[in-house]
């Protein structure tokens, strides 16, 4: 397809090395521009996400790209296959010199007849508040349907004694559970644990109208825990084990890129609704706290998003000492139908 500035949207070659090089830098680009708060992911990451996604949805990547061959944007649309089959998620990235050149436009229709092509029927996307992202959204008619604060802990700022007291608080009022700690993979004999925490998680708030992912313990194993099998990242995590039965209560995960190593990336923490009001989440993110000052001393800040209803999770790291810290990120979702 050939658009506006001579431009041709093709599909991505993985093995072409000098384009995949080239939509990283698009990324960098797009992440200094619009997102400079946290370090863009790395290259490594990058071509796993371009091949993976980070569901790990099956999915295609399309690269708009000038006459000299040179990529000027590109997208990667995920088609879940287990849920939410009536939609595709769309992320779409421009570098900002090519912005308002035509090239977002006709990579979104290309995007739409694409998802159309894959019978959905609804696409959505994920746009930094306040940035070029955004403008385009409302500018293509879509609709706001989430929004998302980042947080971030400055773990120098914690005054001394303050993890431990609420560790110790945590531990009163968790009184009949034990802890579990990993690092890397999820241990085999905690995945169907896990999934029930990370099913526990669809009461969370979510986008209206989607269904809610339904975890079990291949899941877990097929679809988590790549980058740590590939050495991209650092894992690490820590369970709540009720004593009495043996179930997982509750979880949290953090990650740390070894080329970005003083930030940590808070992963899903959650509790089984079974298991609330035992003060479950503060327990796992405190220990957390704990293994990750014996493990990546380096350590200076960890970065968390939350949508902005979940007042529960947004109560415990504000414990913790997290701040907000713009831009946050909305999503949005416009019907195929409507993309022209």
């Amino acid at each position: 397809m050939l658009f506006a500035r001579r431009m041709r949207i093709a599909r991505w070659d993985p093995a072409d090395e000098k384009t995949t090089h080239e939509c990283y830098e698009v990324h960098r680009a797009v992440s200094q521009a619009d997102d400079p708060v946290e370090p863009p992911m790395s290259e490594g990451t990058f071509r796993v996400y371009l091949a993976e996604g980070f569901d790990h949805h099956p999915g295609e990547v399309w690269l708009a790209c000038d006459e000299a061959g040179t990529v000027a944007g590109f997208y990667r649309l995920d088609l879940p296959d287990l849920e939410n089959r009536d939609r595709a998620f769309l992320g779409l990235v421009v570098h900002p010199a090519e912005r308002r050149g035509g090239a977002g436009r006709e990579l979104l229709r290309h995007g739409a007849e694409r998802a159309g092509a894959g019978g959905r029927v609804i696409l959505d996307g994920v746009a930094v508040t306040g940035g070029a992202g955004e403008e385009f959204a409302r500018a293509v008619g879509a609709k706001l349907t989430l929004t998302e604060v980042r947080r971030i802990q400055h773990l120098g700022k914690i005054a001394p004694g303050t993890v431990a007291g609420l560790r110790a608080e945590a531990e009163r009022a968790a009184a009949g559970y034990s802890l579990v700690s990993w690092t890397g993979e999820i241990p085999e004999e905690l995945l169907a644990g896990t999934a029930e925490v990370f099913n526990a998680f669809n009461d969370a708030p979510h986008i209206e109208g989607t269904e809610d992912e339904v975890w079990d313990a291949a899941r877990v194993r097929e679809r988590t825990g790549t980058l740590q099998r590939l050495g991209l990242m650092r894992g690490y995590g820590i369970a709540a084990l009720h004593d009495g039965s043996g179930e997982m209560a509750g979880f949290t995960a953090v990650v740390v890129d070894p080329e970005s190593p003083q930030w940590g990336f808070q992963q899903l923490t959650a509790v089984v609704r079974a298991h609330r009001g035992h003060r479950l989440g503060l327990l796992v993110k405190t220990a957390m706290l704990d293994l990750l000052a014996a493990a990546e001393p380096q350590l200076t800040r960890i970065a968390t998003g939350n949508a902005a209803e979940n007042a529960h999770m947004i109560a415990v790291n504000e414990q913790l000492g997290y701040e907000v810290v713009p831009p946050g990120w909305n999503f949005y979702e416009i019907p195929v139908a409507d993309v022209h």
